[in-house]
Protein backbone atom coordinates (compact mmCIF):
# COMPACT_ATOMS: atom_id res chain seq x y z
CA UNK A 1 0.00 0.00 0.00
CA UNK A 2 1.12 3.19 -0.82
CA UNK A 3 0.89 5.78 1.43
CA UNK A 4 -0.59 8.94 0.94
CA UNK A 5 1.72 12.29 0.74
CA UNK A 6 0.90 14.12 3.98
CA UNK A 7 1.85 18.03 4.43
CA UNK A 8 0.59 19.98 7.18
CA UNK A 9 0.24 23.99 8.40
CA UNK A 10 1.02 25.16 11.89
CA UNK A 11 2.17 22.25 14.89
CA UNK A 12 6.12 23.38 14.66
CA UNK A 13 8.42 23.19 17.72
CA UNK A 14 6.42 23.61 20.80
CA UNK A 15 2.93 22.84 19.50
CA UNK A 16 0.31 20.05 21.24
CA UNK A 17 -2.31 19.49 18.57
CA UNK A 18 0.10 18.95 15.61
CA UNK A 19 2.00 16.14 17.25
CA UNK A 20 -1.53 14.78 18.13
CA UNK A 21 -1.85 14.99 14.13
CA UNK A 22 1.75 13.40 13.54
CA UNK A 23 1.16 10.60 15.60
CA UNK A 24 -2.57 10.05 14.05
CA UNK A 25 -1.75 9.93 10.84
CA UNK A 26 1.21 7.47 11.12
CA UNK A 27 -0.36 5.07 13.81
CA UNK A 28 -1.65 2.83 10.88
CA UNK A 29 0.95 3.47 8.42
CA UNK A 30 -1.17 5.03 5.72
CA UNK A 31 0.07 8.71 5.47
CA UNK A 32 3.79 10.03 5.04
CA UNK A 33 4.39 13.47 6.09
CA UNK A 34 6.52 15.24 3.71
CA UNK A 35 6.07 19.03 3.65
CA UNK A 36 5.17 21.70 6.27
CA UNK A 37 4.65 24.96 7.05
CA UNK A 38 5.19 24.65 10.37
CA UNK A 39 5.37 28.43 11.79
CA UNK A 40 5.06 32.16 10.78
CA UNK A 41 8.40 32.97 12.20
CA UNK A 42 10.98 31.49 9.32
CA UNK A 43 13.32 30.07 11.07
CA UNK A 44 11.25 28.21 13.58
CA UNK A 45 9.55 26.85 10.63
CA UNK A 46 12.82 25.45 9.40
CA UNK A 47 14.07 24.09 12.59
CA UNK A 48 10.92 22.33 12.86
CA UNK A 49 11.22 20.37 9.84
CA UNK A 50 14.30 19.32 9.74
CA UNK A 51 13.66 17.73 12.89
CA UNK A 52 11.20 16.41 11.49
CA UNK A 53 13.25 15.55 8.39
CA UNK A 54 10.49 16.99 5.45
CA UNK A 55 10.14 20.02 3.40
CA UNK A 56 10.19 23.31 4.86
CA UNK A 57 8.01 26.23 3.84
CA UNK A 58 7.99 30.00 4.49
CA UNK A 59 4.51 30.25 4.37
CA UNK A 60 1.60 28.05 3.48
CA UNK A 61 0.36 29.83 0.41
CA UNK A 62 3.81 28.84 -1.06
CA UNK A 63 3.64 25.57 -0.13
CA UNK A 64 0.44 24.73 -1.79
CA UNK A 65 1.62 26.41 -5.07
CA UNK A 66 4.71 24.38 -4.83
CA UNK A 67 3.36 21.04 -3.83
CA UNK A 68 0.80 21.32 -6.18
CA UNK A 69 3.25 21.43 -9.27
CA UNK A 70 5.17 18.61 -7.64
CA UNK A 71 4.85 15.11 -8.95
CA UNK A 72 5.28 13.90 -5.44
CA UNK A 73 3.81 16.60 -4.02
CA UNK A 74 1.52 16.32 -0.85
CA UNK A 75 -2.31 14.38 -1.88
CA UNK A 76 -3.35 15.68 2.01
CA UNK A 77 -3.05 18.65 4.39
CA UNK A 78 -3.70 18.93 7.85
CA UNK A 79 -4.16 21.98 9.40
CA UNK A 80 -3.57 22.45 12.87
CA UNK A 81 -3.35 26.53 13.62
CA UNK A 82 -5.59 28.17 15.63
CA UNK A 83 -8.87 29.07 14.83
CA UNK A 84 -8.43 32.57 13.11
CA UNK A 85 -5.90 30.62 10.33
CA UNK A 86 -7.94 27.61 9.50
CA UNK A 87 -9.52 29.57 6.57
CA UNK A 88 -6.73 31.07 4.84
CA UNK A 89 -4.57 27.57 4.03
CA UNK A 90 -7.78 25.85 4.00
CA UNK A 91 -9.02 27.58 0.78
CA UNK A 92 -5.57 27.67 -0.65
CA UNK A 93 -4.90 24.04 -0.48
CA UNK A 94 -8.47 23.31 -1.72
CA UNK A 95 -8.14 25.49 -4.83
CA UNK A 96 -4.82 23.72 -5.34
CA UNK A 97 -7.04 20.65 -5.44
CA UNK A 98 -4.83 19.63 -2.20
CA UNK A 99 -7.28 17.79 0.23
CA UNK A 100 -7.52 19.31 3.64
CA UNK A 101 -8.11 17.65 7.15
CA UNK A 102 -8.74 20.71 9.22
CA UNK A 103 -8.78 20.84 13.09
CA UNK A 104 -12.31 22.31 14.70
CA UNK A 105 -13.48 24.49 15.03
CA UNK A 106 -14.27 25.13 11.72
CA UNK A 107 -13.32 28.75 11.65
CA UNK A 108 -13.24 31.79 13.83
CA UNK A 109 -15.97 33.96 12.61
CA UNK A 110 -18.66 32.85 10.38
CA UNK A 111 -17.33 34.79 7.62
CA UNK A 112 -14.03 32.52 7.65
CA UNK A 113 -16.26 29.85 7.64
CA UNK A 114 -18.10 30.74 4.15
CA UNK A 115 -14.89 31.31 2.74
CA UNK A 116 -13.89 27.45 3.57
CA UNK A 117 -17.50 26.53 2.68
CA UNK A 118 -17.13 27.80 -0.74
CA UNK A 119 -13.67 26.62 -1.62
CA UNK A 120 -14.66 23.25 -0.33
CA UNK A 121 -17.61 23.27 -3.31
CA UNK A 122 -15.50 24.59 -5.55
CA UNK A 123 -12.36 22.23 -5.35
CA UNK A 124 -12.40 18.42 -6.38
CA UNK A 125 -10.48 17.79 -3.13
CA UNK A 126 -12.18 16.66 0.16
CA UNK A 127 -12.30 18.44 3.43
CA UNK A 128 -12.71 16.74 6.56
CA UNK A 129 -12.68 18.03 10.19
CA UNK A 130 -11.10 16.18 12.98
CA UNK A 131 -14.04 16.35 15.79
CA UNK A 132 -11.61 12.98 17.18
CA UNK A 133 -14.42 11.88 19.93
CA UNK A 134 -16.90 10.67 17.73
CA UNK A 135 -14.03 7.81 16.42
CA UNK A 136 -14.23 6.39 19.87
CA UNK A 137 -15.50 2.96 19.41
CA UNK A 138 -18.24 3.15 22.18
CA UNK A 139 -19.66 6.56 20.64
CA UNK A 140 -19.93 4.72 17.50
CA UNK A 141 -21.65 2.28 18.97
CA UNK A 142 -24.01 4.29 20.43
CA UNK A 143 -24.50 5.85 17.51
CA UNK A 144 -25.35 2.51 15.79
CA UNK A 145 -28.00 1.71 19.09
CA UNK A 146 -29.20 4.56 18.41
CA UNK A 147 -29.92 4.24 14.06
CA UNK A 148 -31.33 0.66 15.13
CA UNK A 149 -33.89 1.97 16.95
CA UNK A 150 -32.63 0.50 20.43
CA UNK A 151 -33.96 3.75 22.39
CA UNK A 152 -37.02 4.52 20.57
CA UNK A 153 -38.00 8.21 19.91
CA UNK A 154 -36.03 10.68 21.12
CA UNK A 155 -36.88 12.48 23.84
CA UNK A 156 -34.35 14.62 26.23
CA UNK A 157 -30.51 15.22 24.94
CA UNK A 158 -28.09 16.39 27.98
CA UNK A 159 -23.78 16.88 26.76
CA UNK A 160 -21.35 19.01 28.69
CA UNK A 161 -17.84 19.18 27.90
CA UNK A 162 -16.29 20.39 32.05
CA UNK A 163 -12.51 22.06 31.87
CA UNK A 164 -11.12 23.92 34.72
CA UNK A 165 -7.88 24.86 33.62
CA UNK A 166 -8.61 28.53 32.63
CA UNK A 167 -10.40 29.36 36.00
CA UNK A 168 -7.50 32.36 36.20
CA UNK A 169 -5.87 34.37 34.20
CA UNK A 170 -4.56 32.63 31.17
CA UNK A 171 -1.36 31.90 31.39
CA UNK A 172 1.27 30.24 28.35
CA UNK A 173 0.47 29.73 24.46
CA UNK A 174 -2.35 27.51 25.00
CA UNK A 175 -4.60 29.66 26.98
CA UNK A 176 -3.35 32.55 25.04
CA UNK A 177 -4.89 32.22 21.84
CA UNK A 178 -7.84 30.51 22.96
CA UNK A 179 -8.87 33.65 25.00
CA UNK A 180 -8.02 35.90 22.63
CA UNK A 181 -11.47 37.08 20.62
CA UNK A 182 -9.33 37.69 17.29
CA UNK A 183 -7.78 34.63 16.99
CA UNK A 184 -10.56 32.00 19.25
CA UNK A 185 -14.23 33.72 17.70
CA UNK A 186 -15.26 32.29 20.43
CA UNK A 187 -14.01 31.05 23.90
CA UNK A 188 -15.56 27.44 25.83
CA UNK A 189 -18.36 27.48 23.24
CA UNK A 190 -16.30 27.32 20.23
CA UNK A 191 -13.35 25.49 21.84
CA UNK A 192 -15.16 22.48 23.99
CA UNK A 193 -18.77 23.72 23.29
CA UNK A 194 -18.59 22.43 19.06
CA UNK A 195 -17.03 19.14 20.53
CA UNK A 196 -20.25 18.54 22.75
CA UNK A 197 -22.71 19.77 19.58
CA UNK A 198 -20.88 17.58 17.54
CA UNK A 199 -20.96 14.48 19.73
CA UNK A 200 -24.21 15.10 20.63
CA UNK A 201 -25.65 15.35 16.89
CA UNK A 202 -23.12 12.30 15.90
CA UNK A 203 -24.94 9.93 18.15
CA UNK A 204 -28.74 11.15 17.88
CA UNK A 205 -28.82 12.24 14.20
CA UNK A 206 -30.77 14.93 15.01
CA UNK A 207 -29.53 18.42 15.02
CA UNK A 208 -31.41 21.39 17.36
CA UNK A 209 -33.39 24.18 15.79
CA UNK A 210 -33.50 26.71 17.98
CA UNK A 211 -30.87 27.14 21.06
CA UNK A 212 -31.43 29.80 24.21
CA UNK A 213 -27.91 30.60 25.64
CA UNK A 214 -26.55 31.87 28.99
CA UNK A 215 -22.85 32.50 28.30
CA UNK A 216 -20.78 34.37 31.20
CA UNK A 217 -17.26 35.73 30.94
CA UNK A 218 -16.08 35.02 35.15
CA UNK A 219 -12.61 35.68 35.12
CA UNK A 220 -12.15 39.10 35.62
CA UNK A 221 -10.92 41.07 32.32
CA UNK A 222 -11.68 37.80 30.13
CA UNK A 223 -12.91 39.16 26.58
CA UNK A 224 -14.38 35.67 25.72
CA UNK A 225 -17.13 33.79 27.04
CA UNK A 226 -15.39 30.90 29.79
CA UNK A 227 -19.00 29.40 30.53
CA UNK A 228 -21.70 28.60 28.44
CA UNK A 229 -25.22 26.83 29.22
CA UNK A 230 -27.42 26.55 26.13
CA UNK A 231 -30.75 24.83 25.87
CA UNK A 232 -32.12 23.16 23.06
CA UNK A 233 -34.74 22.39 21.32
CA UNK A 234 -35.10 19.54 18.20
CA UNK A 235 -37.55 20.01 15.30
CA UNK A 236 -38.91 16.25 17.14
CA UNK A 237 -39.85 18.28 19.86
CA UNK A 238 -36.91 16.29 21.77
CA UNK A 239 -35.27 18.91 24.39
CA UNK A 240 -31.91 19.00 25.03
CA UNK A 241 -28.89 21.32 27.01
CA UNK A 242 -25.36 21.86 26.65
CA UNK A 243 -23.06 23.06 29.02
CA UNK A 244 -19.18 24.05 28.26
CA UNK A 245 -17.30 25.16 30.97
CA UNK A 246 -13.96 25.92 31.35
CA UNK A 247 -13.65 27.50 34.72
CA UNK A 248 -15.59 24.39 36.87
CA UNK A 249 -12.58 24.03 39.18
CA UNK A 250 -11.42 20.54 39.52
CA UNK A 251 -12.83 19.57 36.05
CA UNK A 252 -9.73 17.86 33.55
CA UNK A 253 -11.52 16.83 30.54
CA UNK A 254 -14.97 16.09 31.49
CA UNK A 255 -17.18 15.36 28.10
CA UNK A 256 -20.22 13.10 28.38
CA UNK A 257 -23.27 12.65 26.80
CA UNK A 258 -27.08 11.15 27.93
CA UNK A 259 -29.28 10.41 25.60
CA UNK A 260 -32.99 9.17 26.80
CA UNK A 261 -35.33 8.04 24.51
CA UNK A 262 -38.96 6.38 24.74
CA UNK A 263 -37.68 3.32 25.50
CA UNK A 264 -34.24 3.49 26.89
CA UNK A 265 -31.58 5.63 27.62
CA UNK A 266 -27.31 5.78 27.03
CA UNK A 267 -24.62 7.05 29.09
CA UNK A 268 -21.24 7.96 27.57
CA UNK A 269 -18.39 9.67 29.74
CA UNK A 270 -15.19 9.99 28.27
CA UNK A 271 -13.16 9.35 31.59
CA UNK A 272 -14.40 6.33 31.44
CA UNK A 273 -14.91 5.78 27.29
CA UNK A 274 -14.45 2.62 27.23
CA UNK A 275 -18.01 1.67 28.78
CA UNK A 276 -21.92 2.69 27.71
CA UNK A 277 -24.62 2.18 30.10
CA UNK A 278 -27.46 1.10 28.52
CA UNK A 279 -30.84 1.36 30.32
CA UNK A 280 -34.32 -0.17 29.12
CA UNK A 281 -37.16 0.90 30.68
CA UNK A 282 -38.49 -2.63 32.21
CA UNK A 283 -35.08 -3.84 32.41
CA UNK A 284 -31.56 -3.49 34.18
CA UNK A 285 -29.15 -1.26 33.22
CA UNK A 286 -26.37 -2.66 31.12
CA UNK A 287 -22.61 -1.79 30.58
CA UNK A 288 -21.37 -2.31 27.36
CA UNK A 289 -18.12 -2.23 26.86
CA UNK A 290 -15.56 -3.18 23.53
CA UNK A 291 -15.68 -6.77 23.57
CA UNK A 292 -19.81 -6.06 23.00
CA UNK A 293 -19.97 -3.30 20.22
CA UNK A 294 -19.41 -3.97 16.36
CA UNK A 295 -15.79 -3.99 16.59
CA UNK A 296 -15.35 -1.86 13.71
CA UNK A 297 -13.04 0.58 15.46
CA UNK A 298 -11.51 -1.05 17.95
CA UNK A 299 -7.90 -1.36 17.29
CA UNK A 300 -6.68 -3.46 20.37
CA UNK A 301 -7.96 -6.29 22.33
CA UNK A 302 -10.75 -5.70 25.06
CA UNK A 303 -9.07 -4.47 28.27
CA UNK A 304 -6.20 -2.95 26.62
CA UNK A 305 -7.38 0.91 27.13
CA UNK A 306 -7.85 3.14 23.99
CA UNK A 307 -8.55 6.63 23.74
CA UNK A 308 -7.61 10.06 22.43
CA UNK A 309 -4.88 9.12 19.99
CA UNK A 310 -6.78 6.25 18.94
CA UNK A 311 -9.63 8.43 17.96
CA UNK A 312 -7.55 10.77 16.04
CA UNK A 313 -5.87 7.59 14.71
CA UNK A 314 -9.66 6.59 13.57
CA UNK A 315 -10.25 9.28 11.52
CA UNK A 316 -6.85 9.51 9.46
CA UNK A 317 -7.65 5.97 8.68
CA UNK A 318 -11.17 6.43 7.73
CA UNK A 319 -9.82 9.71 5.76
CA UNK A 320 -7.19 7.33 4.15
CA UNK A 321 -10.25 5.18 2.45
CA UNK A 322 -11.65 8.14 1.54
CA UNK A 323 -8.96 9.30 -0.29
CA UNK A 324 -8.02 6.63 -2.19
CA UNK A 325 -11.47 5.93 -3.07
CA UNK A 326 -12.52 2.62 -1.33
CA UNK A 327 -15.60 1.69 0.19
CA UNK A 328 -14.71 4.72 3.32
CA UNK A 329 -17.14 5.42 5.62
CA UNK A 330 -17.96 8.99 4.42
CA UNK A 331 -21.03 9.16 7.09
CA UNK A 332 -19.02 8.63 10.24
CA UNK A 333 -16.29 10.99 9.33
CA UNK A 334 -17.20 14.81 10.14
CA UNK A 335 -16.52 17.11 7.11
CA UNK A 336 -17.78 20.81 6.28
CA UNK A 337 -21.23 19.98 7.11
CA UNK A 338 -20.46 19.26 10.68
CA UNK A 339 -18.13 22.56 10.61
CA UNK A 340 -20.77 24.72 9.55
CA UNK A 341 -23.37 23.04 11.47
CA UNK A 342 -20.47 24.37 14.83
CA UNK A 343 -20.62 27.71 13.89
CA UNK A 344 -24.17 27.99 13.36
CA UNK A 345 -24.65 27.09 16.90
CA UNK A 346 -21.99 29.51 17.70
CA UNK A 347 -23.56 32.25 16.16
CA UNK A 348 -27.16 31.47 17.04
CA UNK A 349 -25.59 31.00 20.89
CA UNK A 350 -23.94 34.35 20.77
CA UNK A 351 -27.13 35.80 19.27
CA UNK A 352 -29.47 34.40 22.16
CA UNK A 353 -27.31 35.59 24.95
CA UNK A 354 -26.70 38.98 23.42
CA UNK A 355 -31.09 38.79 23.67
CA UNK A 356 -30.86 37.90 27.12
CA UNK A 357 -31.82 34.11 25.99
CA UNK A 358 -33.77 34.34 23.76
CA UNK A 359 -34.67 31.36 21.83
CA UNK A 360 -32.59 31.37 18.23
CA UNK A 361 -33.27 29.71 15.45
CA UNK A 362 -30.09 27.87 14.08
CA UNK A 363 -29.53 28.12 10.57
CA UNK A 364 -29.38 25.31 8.46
Amino acid sequence: MTRIRLGMVGGGQGAFIGGVHRIAARMDGQFELVAGALSSDPDRAQASADGLGIRSYADFAEMARAEAARPDGVEAVAIVTPNHMHAAPAVAFLEAGIHVICDKPLAATPAQAAAIAAAARASRARFFLTHNYCALPMVREARALVAEGALGQLRLVQADYLQGWLADAAQGKQAEWRTDPARAGAGALGDIGTHAWQLAAFVTGEVPVQVSADLSSMVPGRMVDDDARVALRYASGAKGGLWASQVAVGQENGLSLRVFGSEAALEWRLQDCERLLLTRKDGPARILTRAQDRGASSRTPPGHPEGYLEGFANLYSDIARIIRGDDGPADRVPGLADGLSGMAFIAAAQASAAQGGAWVEVAP
